[in-house]
C-alpha cells in the first residue's frame, strides 16, 4: 500500500493521514513526487516527498522528504519501509536518515511513533477484510 498506492491510505487512517496526492510521475515508480497532508502530535502538517527508492524483491520504499515542515528541522530526512517475511507473518521494519538542523531539534522519535501506528491500524484494516 505504501510504495503503488499510498493515496488509499487516507481511507484506511483518515484520523492520521488525510490526503496523498501525486505531483510527479506515476504511483509506484521512483522519481514520483508525492504530498502528504498529516496529522502528528496533533498537528496538521504538510511534506512533499520523492519515491528515492523502491525494491520490491526485497519490498523495500524509500521517501526523501524534499519540501514543508520536516525540512525546516532536518537538512535531510529519508524514512524507509521494508517488510520481511519471518515465516507465516510478516515483520514491518521503519528506518529514519536524518540531519538536524542545529543542535536544539529533538531526535525524531515523534515520526517513528507516526510510522509505527499507521503500520499497526493499516494491518488492523487487513485482518478486518
Amino acid at each position: 500500500m505504501f510504495c503503488e498506492k499510498p493515496h488509499h491510505l487516507p481511507n484506511v487512517v483518515p484520523q492520521t493521514i488525510q490526503a496523498v496526492d501525486l505531483h510527479e510521475g506515476d504511483w509506484g515508480t521512483v522519481g514520483s513526487v508525492v504530498n502528504w497532508n498529516y496529522t502528528i502530535e496533533g498537528q496538521e502538517k504538510v511534506v512533499k516527498v520523492v519515491v528515492d527508492d523502491i525494491n520490491k524483491e526485497k519490498r523495500l520504499v524509500t521517501f526523501k522528504a524534499i519540501e514543508g515542515h520536516v525540512i525546516e528541522e532536518y537538512k535531510a530526512f529519508k524514512a524507509t519501509l521494508h517488510i520481511e517475511n519471518n515465516g507465516d507473518n510478516n515483520l514491518v521494519i521503519w528506518t529514519i536518515e536524518y540531519e538536524k538542523q542545529n543542535e536544539h531539534i529533538p531526535e525524531p522519535f515523534s515520526y517513528l511513533q507516526f510510522a509505527t501506528n499507521i503500520t499497526k491500524d493499516v494491518d488492523t484494516h487487513h485482518v478486518n477484510q
